[in-house]
C-alpha cells in the first residue's frame, strides 16, 4: 500500500493570513506553525512558493524584499511564515537592526512555533546568519531542516560534493542540530523530502492512497 503526504492538499488551499511588522501583531499563538528562514537572496520565496504549489509569497530580483513576517494560512490550526530575509548590504543600518530584533523576538516567543526550514545558496553556504541560526537552534532545541536552494546552479556531482560538506561542518560544529538536502525550485528538486518535513512537523499523518 502507498501512502500520500496530506501536506500537499492542504498547500494547494493556502492562503495569504496577515503580515506582521511586530510579534504583537502576528496571529493567536496556538495549532502549528512552521516558519521559514534565509539570508537575502537564499531563494526562500521561490522555495516557499515551490513547496506549496502556489505563488503565496513575492519574489524578486532584489535581495532584501521581504521586510514583514508573513504568514500563510493552511487550515485553522497550521500556518507558514515567510520571515525576512537579512543581510542585504544596501539595506540601511537602522532597519538591519529592526528585522534582527524582529526576528530574535519572533523566534524566542512564539509557542506554536514546531520548526524552521533554513535556506542556504548552495554556493555560499554557512553565511553569518546561516550559523546564528543553527546556535539558536541547538540552544532552543529547534528543529530546523536546511534547504541547500539553487542546486540546479552546480554540477550534479559538485553539488554532492557541497551537500556532503556541509554535512560535516554540521557535524563538527553543531553535531545533529539540523537535517539537510538539495533544493532546487526550477528542477522541482527535493520537494517530496522537504514536504515530508513539513507534514511532520505540522503533526500531518501520511494517509493511505486510495485503491485503483
Amino acid at each position: 500500500m502507498s501512502f500520500k503526504n496530506p501536506i500537499i492538499g492542504l498547500c494547494q488551499q493556502a492562503s495569504f493570513l496577515i503580515s506582521a511588522a511586530k510579534v504583537d501583531q502576528c496571529p493567536e499563538d496556538d495549532g502549528f506553525e512552521v516558519a521559514f528562514a534565509g539570508r537575502s537572496n537564499a531563494g526562500k520565496s521561490s522555495a516557499l512558493n515551490t513547496l506549496t504549489h502556489a505563488n503565496l509569497a513575492r519574489t524578486s530580483k532584489t535581495p532584501g524584499r521581504t521586510q514583514l513576517l508573513n504568514f500563510f494560512r493552511l487550515d485553522d490550526e497550521r500556518r507558514l511564515v515567510d520571515l525576512p530575509g537579512y543581510g542585504y548590504a544596501k539595506v540601511p543600518i537602522p532597519l538591519k537592526q529592526h528585522w534582527q530584533n524582529h526576528l530574535e523576538a519572533y523566534l524566542g516567543s512564539r509557542r506554536s512555533l514546531s520548526g524552521v526550514i533554513l535556506m542556504m545558496d548552495i554556493r555560499h553556504p554557512l553565511t553569518e546568519f546561516d550559523q546564528m541560526m543553527l546556535d539558536w537552534a541547538r540552544a532552543s532545541q529547534m528543529p530546523l531542516h536546511i534547504l541547500l536552494t539553487k542546486a540546479d546552479k552546480l554540477a550534479y556531482g559538485a553539488a554532492k560534493n557541497a551537500l556532503l560538506n556541509v554535512q560535516k561542518s554540521l557535524r563538527q560544529q553543531w553535531g545533529d542540530v539540523a537535517s539537510i538536502q538539495l533544493f532546487s525550485a526550477p528542477k522541482r528538486q527535493g520537494i517530496e523530502e522537504a514536504q515530508a518535513v513539513l507534514a511532520e512537523w505540522l503533526a500531518l499523518a501520511a494517509e493511505p492512497d486510495s485503491p485503483a
